[in-house]
């Protein structure tokens, strides 16, 4: 992986899940204030029958991983931020999923030059229907090298997990999983910095609700939240309010929202929901309504801003 000249960070557009192009025009503001109904309907995913399974305890279960790709140490500071960060691809085996979770680790330039270096870890959930290479597919990783290679951002860790299942977090053990055994595994296996204000999580679409959910019921772990076009699980929507009270305010993560104005509707009302809550709540947070369609081009127009956001206060 080579780093790609600034100029040229904004990427071209890549698969879309709709034909129709964006419209050119600046980013709107915030919108006036939306109070939903008390019927408002947050997104609904398709729910389906697990058969039962023997669930061991989290504090008696050894993950066990594998190691797809190694690469080598490069000579010199110069060398390495040429050749750019690395790529791990791996996986988690646990009882309580019933495949491996796989997942991309992304180590930034001269991570194996700078032995002694430790990093910020990132953690980015794809969307439904997608897999775990979504994001690299994107070319996060490309402006990552770019940016860290220029000196605009600091190098760090991008972790990004495989969720295979479409149901809710209290049938999907994904958000579990990735709280309590892929974050101490990526602590033990990589040079992290092991702590919240060094973590943060993001998502986009269903990933959006799985980086909501384990932001603020797991506040402890994540010191920032990313949500990119979110629809906020059904079975989080009574709950967000009591995480966000539980919080102490001091340890309130940093809370990043956008979509695009051409999104779905009911997506729309689901961000639109969240982010009335986080006012009402006074709560801080960043809100955009840019140009924009719930599709792949319109993340991966963002990617730059996105990763500028996350790495800001690192």
């Amino acid at each position: 992986m080579r780093p790609v000249p600034a100029a040229i960070l904004t990427l071209t557009l890549g698969l879309v899940a709709c034909t129709r192009a964006l419209e050119q025009h600046p980013e709107s503001g915030p919108p006036t204030m939306y109070r939903p109904k008390p019927s408002i309907a947050v997104w609904e995913v398709p729910r389906q029958t697990l058969s039962p399974a023997s669930i061991p305890q989290i504090a008696t279960e050894l993950p066990t991983f594998m190691q797809i790709v190694t690469p080598r140490p490069t000579s010199t500071t110069t060398d390495c931020l040429r050749q750019g960060g690395s790529k791990i691809e791996t996986s988690l085996s646990t009882s309580l999923l019933p495949h491996p979770m796989e997942y991309l680790v992304y180590l930034p330039p001269c991570y194996y030059y700078r032995s002694t270096q430790r990093y910020p870890a990132l953690y980015l959930i794809h969307g439904q229907s997608y897999s775990h290479d979504q994001w690299d597919r994107l070319g996060v990783d490309d402006i990552a090298d770019a940016l860290i290679a220029a000196g605009e951002i600091p190098p760090f860790i991008i972790v990004m997990p495989r969720d295979r299942q479409w149901t809710q977090p209290e049938e999907d053990k994904f958000g579990q999983v990735v709280a309590d055994l892929l974050v101490p595994t990526i602590d033990l296996r990589f040079r992290t910095l092991p702590d919240r204000v060094h973590r943060a999580i993001g998502g986009l679409s269903r990933g959006a609700g799985w980086a909501v959910h384990l932001g603020l019921s797991r506040w402890d772990l994540f010191g920032a939240i990313g949500a990119h076009s979110l629809p906020v699980f059904q079975s989080d929507a009574p709950q967000i309010a009591r995480w966000l009270d539980a919080t102490p305010r001091a340890s309130l993560p940093r809370i990043y929202i956008d979509i695009g104005e051409h999104d779905r509707p009911s997506i729309l009302a689901s961000t639109r929901w969240f982010e009335n809550l986080l006012n009402e709540k006074n709560i801080p947070h960043e809100w955009h309504l840019f140009t924009g369609y719930h599709e792949e081009a319109y993340w991966q127009a963002h990617l730059e801003q996105y990763l500028r956001w996350y790495t800001q206060e690192w």
